[in-house]
């Protein structure tokens, strides 16, 4: 009976805060959809890996995109990329890429995701994994402080570092990533 317990204790969705220097929002992590993903990006999490990035790829009608950057530009090292979990998620019941949700960001190589994740600021279902395209994993969702990311989404933005457009011209830096629950 313990174990099954502790099972479910270990698929409990977590809840992981982000303190901004545009405010403060929680989103909620889904193991039992995704759990390699959720598990590398809860250890990105625990290893602080987040604290000091940016959002360095903000684009208003499609997603806010971090987690790989310092506020100099400069990429930050990273673990093995996570295998391609989206349409597992999906079968499982996971969600697909809507307002609000958190998936994880990738080259153009599907089993290339690391720490860089994005929220979809609309509804993107040209992103949803199908039996012809990989798709991007959703793992999460905003649950609280939607409105910091309408304002992110919203920050002027054009060329900077090594990027041609869509960074935001005044840094929108995340201070922290905590785990909360």
């Amino acid at each position: 009976m313990f174990l099954v317990a502790s099972e479910a204790w270990a698929q409990a969705p977590a809840q992981v805060k982000f303190a901004t220097t545009a405010g403060d929002f929680v989103v909620e992590v889904y193991p039992d959809k995704a759990p390699k993903t959720v598990d590398n990006f809860l250890q990105y999490v625990k290893d602080k890996h987040y604290d000091g990035t940016i959002f360095h790829r903000v684009i208003p009608n499609f997603m806010i995109q971090g987690g790989g950057f310092d506020a100099q530009y400069v990429q930050k090292k990273t673990r093995a990329p996570v295998p391609h979990e989206g349409r597992e998620a999906l079968a499982k019941g996971g969600q697909k890429n809507v307002v609000g949700t958190l998936a994880m960001a990738r080259t153009n190589d599907p089993q290339s995701a690391t720490a860089q994740f994005f929220i979809n600021v609309k509804d993107n279902a040209f992103l949803d994994p199908t039996a012809d395209q990989y798709g991007y994993t959703v793992f999460g969702k905003v649950t609280s402080g939607m409105d910091v990311i309408q304002k992110i989404k919203a920050v002027p933005t054009g060329p900077a570092g090594p990027f041609g457009s869509d960074v935001p011209k005044t840094p929108i830096l995340i201070n922290s990533a905590t785990l909360v629950k």
